[in-house]
């Protein structure tokens, strides 16, 4: 129809062209012959009939605008799926762990807020990502105003974490020892989408956590309402600060804050906070030296304090603190990230003194789950994502999907994440068991012990997870304008936040340390009492092979470190990297155990009989040849000053 009316258009205006012609030629030459007048007048009719398209009718007219001839192929985007119903493994596990009654409740919430987060969320948090943070120092007039500007999606986003209960449903005591998986789902549903929000709610939700656990403290009483309120109006952001110019993991060695008394049970605060994340909380942890006011700039120890701090007073003029500048980072840059001067900022003592490390690190634990549930729902979105797209892209005759070796690469992949969601989950499962105070003695150091592994582990498993499936969008994945490569940008900052790889394999160390080798015992005997009960199972007969890998690599990394314990500083990392793959092993047999599906069954096959479950190289372990390995060719006489 519309071309019709189009041609009926053109023919019109095609007419008063003509006419127009007629005439001039009638200036030109007045004795045209009536015989010349019916040639135009045929030549008329003859247009009217064949010019029927909007290219014809430039052409006629002369008019030399039009589009770019692009060509007729464009590309289908990825449609997005529901990221909780459609993560099979996912409610496969939840499917096995949860009682019947808890599932029926929960799981409604999970696929609507599933709904939620590919459709509002997600806009939202791509909002996020276009409309990023900015520091306004000055008004017009002068004034200092360290204003910082957030977007209208930023502040939503904080206003939806509440209403949905993201910390508040690990506290409310509704579910018992499944609180705390509950809430972690629906973060690793919220966080892909959420346009990094997630960051400032890990830290929210540690600082819930460490509140509760130092429960004399009124103002952390205080601060506790306001993490865990579901009300918009009352619910609070915490921030974390305590990184410094030194940097790095070595807090105690790096800290420079200092804390005065000031005489009326307060604190004055001064220092400067080199990287301090979500710098639009309400409130924050951090860490300081205590100064007596009779000891000028004396500390009375070395050793560090927690301290309470809201952020802003109640005029809300900031609370001695001054935003200095924003950091300008690779990725994450949705979220406001700032160096803080703090200037008799008033803060509160919350530890005792000179135990602030022990007591943030209540904080440290949660965090780090935190960190491996945004690496496992990062890849999941993922890989979501580039199979939808391999159904809808086609090339060398047919769609991607139908390629073998795009469909081995994929199922690597997917491989690769089911294992970094059966730990992290399995984790965060014995987390909310220990918080209901139902936890055996086994479970408690199987937690402590792995949680700094599935940091570090999950965080470098997404690293190569994405970056592999941006490769499965072709070009496109490296496109800004599809929203897929800032992805990867924000993946970098999960093996560094929190403590970085070397940092969470030492860490894992102090945890048998401590422990007195009770730690490695608990693992051991986790490990083989489930293989143990599928190896006995005659329905796991294809599986019994990946049984007797598993066994077999436990016993070899627990006699390394029975026999070898002058090189376990050495191998802290391939320690950390075999014991992270052995435990996986064990629980995606014991899933499949459950579950009894081919895929479930072929998943654990492939963890276990394909991949290099023991890491250590004691060859590697000589201190002498591994710094003649780096510095070869080094002189330091030889270099041309700093970069930049």
């Amino acid at each position: 129809m519309w071309y019709n009316c189009v041609r009926k258009q053109h023919t019109v205006i095609l007419g008063a062209v003509v006419k127009r012609g007629t005439v001039g030629q009638r200036c030109v030459a007045s004795s045209s012959s009536s015989q010349d007048s019916q040639r135009l007048a045929a030549n008329e009719g003859e247009a009217r009939q064949t010019i029927t398209s909007l290219d014809e009718l430039k052409q006629h007219l002369g008019i030399d605008f039009s589009h770019a001839k692009l060509g007729r192929f464009t590309q289908t985007p990825p449609h997005q799926e529901n990221l909780f119903t459609n993560n099979s493994f996912l409610t496969s596990y939840l499917n096995r762990v949860l009682p019947r009654e808890v599932r029926e409740e929960i799981w409604p919430d999970l696929t609507r807020f599933g709904q939620r987060a590919v459709t509002e969320l997600y806009t939202l948090g791509r909002q996020c990502e276009l409309n990023q943070p900015f520091l306004k120092p000055y008004d017009a007039w002068g004034n200092r105003t360290d204003e910082l500007v957030t977007c209208e999606a930023w502040k939503t986003l904080k206003k939806i974490s509440a209403e949905e209960g993201l910390i508040a449903t690990a506290y409310e005591g509704r579910y018992g020892e499944y609180d705390r998986l509950y809430q972690m789902v629906k973060l690793g549903v919220f966080s892909p989408v959420s346009g990094l929000y997630s960051c400032p709610l890990a830290m929210t939700d540690g600082a819930a956590k460490t509140a509760l656990v130092l429960s004399n403290s009124p103002h952390l009483s205080k601060a506790y309402q306001h993490l865990t309120s579901r009300d918009p109006s009352l619910f609070w952001t915490s921030g974390q600060w305590m990184t410094e110019k030194r940097g790095g993991s070595d807090v105690n060695g790096s800290t420079e804050t200092l804390a005065v008394e000031s005489g009326n049970g307060s604190h004055l605060l001064f220092g400067y906070k080199w990287f301090s994340s979500a710098t639009d909380a309400d409130m924050a942890l951090t860490l300081a030296k205590i100064v007596p006011h009779t000891q000028q700039q004396q500390p009375t120890s070395n050793r560090l304090t927690m301290f309470y701090l809201e952020t802003r007073r109640d005029d809300r003029q900031l609370n001695g603190i001054q935003l200095v500048r924003l950091k300008d980072k690779l990725g994450t840059r949705q979220l406001p990230t700032a160096e803080l001067l703090l200037d008799g900022t008033t803060a509160h003592r919350v530890s005792d003194e000179g135990r602030g490390v022990a007591a943030i690190a209540n904080m440290l634990t949660i965090t780090r789950l935190h960190n491996s549930v945004s690496s496992c729902s990062l890849m999941r979105r993922l890989l979501q994502l580039s199979r939808d797209y391999s159904k809808r892209r086609c090339a060398f005759g047919g769609p991607v999907e139908g390629h073998v070796l795009h469909q081995l690469t994929s199922s690597r992949l997917e491989v690769t994440t089911r294992g970094c969601e059966a730990l992290t989950y399995h984790l965060v499962r014995l987390l909310g068991r220990e918080e209901a105070r139902v936890a055996s003695k086994t479970e408690t150091l199987v937690l402590r012990a792995l949680t700094p592994i599935a940091k570090a582990y999950t965080a470098k498993a997404v690293m190569s997870v994405v970056s592999e499936a941006l490769e499965c969008f072709g070009g496109q994945g490296y496109i800004e304008d599809t929203g897929l490569p800032s992805h990867l940008r924000d993946a970098q900052v999960l093996p560094i936040w929190e403590g970085t790889t070397n940092i969470m394999s030492l860490d894992y160390l102090r945890a048998l340390t401590k422990s007195n080798g009770e730690a490695m015992t608990a693992v051991y005997e986790d490990v083989k009492a489930r293989v143990q009960s599928a190896n006995q199972s005659d329905d796991m007969s294809g599986l019994k092979s990946a049984c007797h890998t598993i066994t077999q690599a436990l016993d070899s990394v627990t006699s390394f470190l029975q026999h070898k314990p002058h090189l376990i500083q050495h191998a802290a990392r391939d320690i950390a990297f075999s014991i992270a793959d052995i435990y996986i092993g064990s629980l995606l047999i014991e899933h499949a155990e459950f579950d009894g599906n081919e895929v479930s069954v072929e998943t654990a096959r492939r963890w276990c009989e394909t991949a290099r479950l023991v890491h250590i190289t004691p060859q590697q372990y000589t201190t002498t040849h591994n710094t003649a390995i780096v510095m070869d060719g080094y002189n330091e006489d030889e270099v041309y000053g700093p970069l930049f």
